[in-house]
Order: structure tokens, then C-alpha cells, then sequence
């Protein structure tokens, strides 16, 4: 029965499926920052991915030391000019230890990316969970829920992340546990946003026609509510990933996320702070790429969240009239 009136959608969500997915690519079309943007992310992933392969092509690896390479009478300051570029070590050499930059850099965004994605899908898994069993469960459920989620929100995140990762034993590994404490710590307002987003969906006819048909609970969550709350969903997690990106960085550069010799933009920021005058390619390199990364995935997910949304495409259609009336 319910079958019959999924036409009936609810207020700023597509509908699911092929026609929905063309209106989506449709709308992101449109925006030309977006797509920049996409392109930029997906040459990043590309470089994470492919990352052995570019440094076989330079013939380095990021953890191989190359003493020769700098000067030990200034303190290790890389020989040769622009930090010891060359055609072996395409980007320079490190400060004191000689290992090559470039190697160092692509498998950092391995680091950066896997960590703010797997923390992303931890966050994503649990407040999906959480909060569609608060919106459908009894009061005493939903308020048992919603209280636990509001002192998940009000918990210092760097702080908490700080404890956690300072008591675990070091052989654990590190990538992992970032991602674990950041999804652990972080999923409330994801949540919060679920709930609120199911209980407006509860009220809809589809939802009281799956009611009427005998369907349990389970069955009209998966069947009749998880597809209306993707749009919110996907738009969400988009905003969360260059989030935990900067909160990973964040971390290393404290000295509590990954630790050598596994490396990480946010860990090279950590070793490059008394090098900015003496070899600065060593703190623009990481930086650059985190601002980059963090930028890119920023305009995608602003632009995710307008073609998810009718509402906001409709605003800027009229907005861009009324500016082409008012010129006219």
C-alpha cells in the first residue's frame, strides 16, 4: 500500500532513485565551483590512491634517511637550493633526516583522507542509528536518547580526543584509532539532525500507509524513512569529512595522532614549526595541501547540499532573476 503514494515526498527531499540521482547530477551541473571542486578531490584521492606507484616513479620512500643530503654543521638545513629539489627528490628533502618530501606528502593524504573518511562513516553509522531509534521509539526511549546525544554534543572534542588517544597503548595503530575517537566523540549532531528529519517524515502519507499495511518498525525505517533522510544524510557527512580532516591534522600536530615514522600533514606541520625560516617548502608544502584538501571538499559539499535541495536551488534560481530584473 505504501507503494502507491510514494510520490508524496517530503519538504526538500528527492525522491529516490534513477530520476532523482539525474535531477541531483542536473542541479550540480550548474554550479561551476562545485565541479572545480569535485575534480580537485578526485585528483587528491588519485594521489592517495596511486601513491606507491608515484613514488616508485621517483625512485624514494618516506621513511628512508638521507644524512647526506642536508647540513649537519647548520643543523641539518637541506643542501642545495629550494630545499634540495632535484630530479631525485622531486619536492626536496626533509629538515635533519634527508627523507624525501614528495614521498612524504602523498602518502600523508593517504593518512589525512582514509582517517577523516573512515571517522566520517563511524559518525554517520552511529547517528543514523541513534537518531532514527529516538524519533520511532517510545517517549522514555526517545528522551533517554536524546539526552545521552546532548551530552555527546556538549563534550569538548579535542579535549576527550586528547584523553583517549593519550591512554591507549602505542601498539594499536594509530590511523585507526584517530578515526575510531573522532567517530566515537563526534556523532551527535548527525543525530540530532536524524531525528529531527524522521519525525518530520513520520507524518507523511507513505509513512501512515506503511503503518496501515501492518509493517513493522524496522521495515518502515528501512523501507519508507532511510530513503527520505539520504539527502540530509549525504549533504551532512560531504560538510564532515574536510571537518575531520583538520581535526586529524589538529591531533598530530599536538603530538597524540599518528606517530612516526607513518606520516601525516598534520605530524609534518608538528616538525616543521622551527623551520619556516631555514627551509619554509618544508611548512608551505603541508600546509598548502591541507588548505587545498580542506578548501576543495568545503565548495563540495556546499554545492552537494544545494543540488540535494530543492529549496536552496529554487532560492538561487529567483535570487539570479530579481539581480537580472534589478540590472535590465
Amino acid at each position: 500500500m505504501s507503494e502507491a503514494v510514494l510520490a508524496v515526498e517530503a519538504p526538500g527531499v528527492s525522491a529516490p532513485g534513477a530520476s532523482g540521482a539525474r535531477q541531483f547530477w542536473r542541479r550540480l551541473r550548474t554550479q561551476r565551483a562545485a565541479l572545480v571542486a569535485a575534480v580537485v578531490v578526485a585528483l587528491l584521492v588519485l594521489v592517495a590512491l596511486a601513491a606507491p606507484l608515484l613514488t616508485a616513479l621517483e625512485g624514494q620512500d618516506p621513511t628512508t634517511y638521507h644524512p647526506s643530503l642536508v647540513d649537519s654543521a647548520r643543523g641539518g638545513v637541506p643542501i642545495g637550493s629550494f630545499g634540495g629539489v632535484s630530479a631525485e627528490h622531486w619536492l626536496g628533502v626533509e629538515p635533519q633526516t634527508g627523507r624525501d618530501l614528495f614521498a612524504r606528502l602523498v602518502y600523508g593524504a593517504r593518512v589525512s583522507l582514509g582517517v577523516a573518511l573512515a571517522a566520517t562513516v563511524v559518525q554517520v553509522a552511529i547517528g543514523v542509528v541513534v537518531g532514527v531509534a529516538a524519533a520511532l521509539g517510545s517517549r522514555w526511549v526517545d528522551q533517554l536518547l536524546s539526552r545521552f546525544t546532548d551530552v555527546i554534543v556538549a563534550m569538548p572534542l579535542m579535549i576527550m580526543a586528547l584523553a583517549l588517544l593519550a591512554i591507549v597503548p602505542s601498539s594499536f595503530p594509530r590511523p585507526v584509532l584517530v578515526a575510531l575517537v573522532i567517530g566515537l566523540i563526534a556523532w551527535g549532531s548527525i543525530a540530532k539532525i536524524v531525528r529531527a528529519q524522521t519525525l518530520t517524515l513520520k507524518g507523511l502519507d507513505y509513512v501512515a500507509a506503511a503503518r496501515l499495511s501492518g509493517w513493522r518498525t524496522w521495515r518502515i525505517a528501512v523501507r519508507e524513512l532511510l530513503p527520505g533522510l539520504a539527502a540530509p544524510v549525504i549533504t551532512y557527512a560531504a560538510l564532515l569529512i574536510p571537518q575531520n580532516i583538520t581535526v586529524e591534522a589538529a591531533l598530530s600536530f599536538l603530538g597524540v595522532g599518528v606517530k612516526p615514522p607513518t606520516p601525516s600533514w598534520g605530524q609534518m606541520l608538528t616538525a616543521a614549526d622551527v623551520w619556516y625560516q631555514a627551509a619554509p617548502q618544508y611548512l608551505l608544502l603541508p600546509a598548502g595541501a591541507l588548505f587545498v584538501t580542506v578548501l576543495a571538499l568545503t565548495v563540495l559539499g556546499d554545492g552537494v547540499r544545494t543540488a540535494l535541495d530543492p529549496r536552496a536551488a529554487s532560492r538561487l534560481r529567483v535570487g539570479t532573476g530579481r539581480k537580472r530584473e534589478a540590472k535590465a
